[in-house]
């Protein structure tokens, strides 16, 4: 496989992390805005984060789960419907 195929990063878990932030956020009824300021985060990232644009950091990863009081593995965990 090349280097460049390598450093692409998954669409499906992208979308799953996505799908999973924006499912806990509102389960937990907070707005972006609201769950970003805990996090000390921009809430145009958040909402950018649920959009599946952003192929965030660890770091920040990290932060949304303790915000959202989950694991990281939670968060990336695809949702069985």
């Amino acid at each position: 496989m090349s280097p460049t195929k390598l450093r692409t990063p998954s669409q499906s878990l992208i979308g799953t992390l996505a799908e999973n932030i924006r499912r806990l956020r509102n389960a937990r009824n907070l707005s972006q805005e609201k769950l970003a300021d805990i996090c000390g985060l921009h809430r145009t990232y958040v909402g950018s984060v649920e959009r599946g644009e952003r192929n965030i950091t660890l770091s920040s990863l990290e932060i949304l789960a303790k915000a959202l009081d989950v694991s990281v593995i939670d968060l990336l965990k695809p949702n069985e419907k």
